[in-house]
């Protein structure tokens, strides 16, 4: 269950701002601010089951964004070849240019 969370949790930060604001609000409520279905419910003016068909229609809309375009997968991806890459240069002898651009990629790609 953690690992899911986690995983919604990486996903709402890439694609939150594409769910309705009802659906967002609640999950970042819920993913965010640990609150629980009950607190938010109240928050929100609706019922508790409210809260839990916004939280699981939004996991699935955020789903289905990530296997369309794969871009948390992409920005792990990208971020591990960079350590290893990272790794590499301080083994060799690299240019201050190639440093400086390196480290310019990295911080377009993490970002």
């Amino acid at each position: 269950m953690f690992e899911k969370n986690l995983m919604i949790g990486v996903l709402l930060g890439h694609y939150g701002k594409l769910l309705s604001e009802r659906k967002l609000e609640a999950c970042e409520m819920y993913f965010y601010e640990d609150l629980s279905l009950s607190e938010i419910a109240e928050q929100l003016g609706i019922s508790r089951q409210g809260v839990r068909d916004l939280i699981v229609k939004a996991q699935e809309e955020l789903i289905h964004y990530e296997e369309c375009l794969g871009l948390a997968r992409f920005r792990d991806n990208a971020s591990q070849h960079l350590t290893r890459l990272e790794g590499m240069i301080k083994e060799s002898s690299p240019t201050d240019e190639f440093i400086k651009e390196f480290e310019e990629l990295c911080e377009l790609i993490r970002a």
